[in-house]
């Protein structure tokens, strides 16, 4: 018996493979979509979401950071305080827009405020910030002098030590060493015999409880 021979219109015709454009689309597409799914998780309580969230946007957000300040102490200490003040903003988020660029904006914004104290120079505030859903810019938080600043500043001092008090002994005893005592992750990891990731646990907890504790009160100032 022969076998039939195959004509080119029987042939199955191959699917061409999409453009780079199309594939980078198709990847935004899919990364907003998963955003989207962690997000409803967050708000429902699901920590596993909340940790899925960082985990994912960590290294973007440290990279962004460093290239703002060139500090790299400092980079892990912003990107975290970015994070919760985040997550304290979540059921706020309008899903009209990319998860990344509001999050970019916001760790932004922090480290302005951070770049303002400390009065750094490190980069140009006319420049925007190119994020891989786009460019964005921002604004420095207005420092003219206010008559009565050096009394709101005893005040929220005296707010954040009753709040560093009233922390668990474990969660105070992280934060203390790294803002009081200025040591790195490495330095309190070695002292408590704790592993880094511990560490960084426990600081980016107590910094949660201690936004919760303080948002209210100083806004009264």
């Amino acid at each position: 018996m022969t076998r039939a021979k195959t004509t080119s219109s029987e042939r199955k015709t191959s699917t061409p493979p999409p453009q780079k454009g199309e594939a980078l689309s198709q990847r935004k597409l899919d990364s907003r979509a998963e955003d989207s799914r962690l997000i409803a998780g967050a708000l429902a309580g699901n920590q596993v979401a909340y940790r899925a969230l960082m985990k994912k946007y960590h290294d973007p957000i440290c990279n962004l950071l460093y290239r703002m300040i060139r500090e790299k102490d400092e980079v892990e200490d912003l990107a975290q305080e970015a994070f919760i003040k985040a997550f304290q903003s979540l059921a706020s988020f309008n899903e009209e827009y990319a998860f990344s660029t509001w999050l970019f904006k916001i760790a932004t914004n922090n480290c302005i405020d951070y770049i303002r104290k400390r009065k750094l120079q490190t980069f140009s505030i006319d420049k925007p910030i190119e994020s891989k859903d786009g460019e964005f810019s921002f604004e420095i938080p207005d420092s003219t002098y206010e008559p009565d600043r050096e009394l709101i500043a005893g005040q929220r001092s005296r707010f954040l030590e009753e709040a560093i008090k009233s922390l668990p002994p474990k969660y105070r005893t992280v934060i203390l060493m790294r803002h009081s005592e200025e040591k790195d992750y490495a330095e309190i990891a070695k002292v408590l015999r704790l592993p880094i990731g511990t560490v960084k646990a426990h600081i980016f907890r107590a910094r949660e409880m201690l936004y919760k504790n303080l948002r209210k009160k100083i806004q009264l100032y």
